[in-house]
């Protein structure tokens, strides 16, 4: 018997990385897949499905709250917040993207970001761990696509 499951195992892996192991490559690749997210979210501010749940997600308040992108005045919970920036990111369908298909940084950017937000102004984290946190949210994208026996068919299914 293994002395890990594969969830221990993953876990264990994921909880290991820490920001020391960045390379230089790495962060450039994540600045520039991070700035074409902004962006692509951005435009995608003033597409209808965005401005439907934005609506929708108004209804909710907490003490915490993050940004809307594009919308400085507008703020929801932080959950909600990455809601409607994660949906502004992939209505416009141009962010990044791997094979077999799937869209890391769209999913994983908008809740970092609304996370990051959401930290008491004295406990800020350094514009490091916002890497080190997305690279780890790609890395557990990755490796549950790479888990999946659907998304190995996804290319035969087109």
């Amino acid at each position: 018997f293994p002395s890990q499951t594969v969830t221990e195992n993953f876990a264990k892996v994921i909880h290991g990385l820490n920001a020391n192991q960045l390379t230089d490559q790495v962060i450039q690749r994540s600045k520039r897949m991070i700035l074409d997210t902004l962006g692509v979210g951005l435009l995608g501010t003033s597409t209808e499905a965005c401005h439907k749940v934005a609506q929708y997600s108004k209804i909710y308040s907490s003490d915490l709250s993050s940004t809307i992108w594009g919308h400085l005045d507008f703020q929801l919970p932080p959950l909600y917040a990455a809601f409607v920036n994660g949906v502004a990111v992939h209505s416009m369908d141009f962010d990044d993207t791997w094979h077999p298909a799937t869209h890391p940084s769209g999913a994983v950017l908008p809740a970092v970001i609304a996370l990051s937000e959401a930290f008491p102004q004295k406990k800020k984290i350094s514009g490091l761990d916002l890497l080190l946190a997305f690279n780890v949210g790609i890395e557990v994208q990755g490796r549950l696509l790479h888990f999946s026996r659907e998304a190995r068919n996804i290319p035969k299914r087109y």
